[in-house]
């Protein structure tokens, strides 16, 4: 039987979630890249 592993979404933001990226010079960099992209801060899987 396969074993099905659930991704913990908790886990996965605070890894590479919003805050977290706030809190470094380059995830700064990312975020304000993606608004002058997209007008607003859209997350990093899209």
């Amino acid at each position: 039987m396969k074993l099905k592993i659930r991704n913990s979404n908790v886990k996965r933001r605070r890894k590479v979630g919003y805050l977290r990226r706030n809190k470094t010079r380059k995830g700064k960099k990312i975020i304000a890249k993606q608004r002058r992209r997209y007008g607003a801060y859209r997350g990093h899987a899209r």
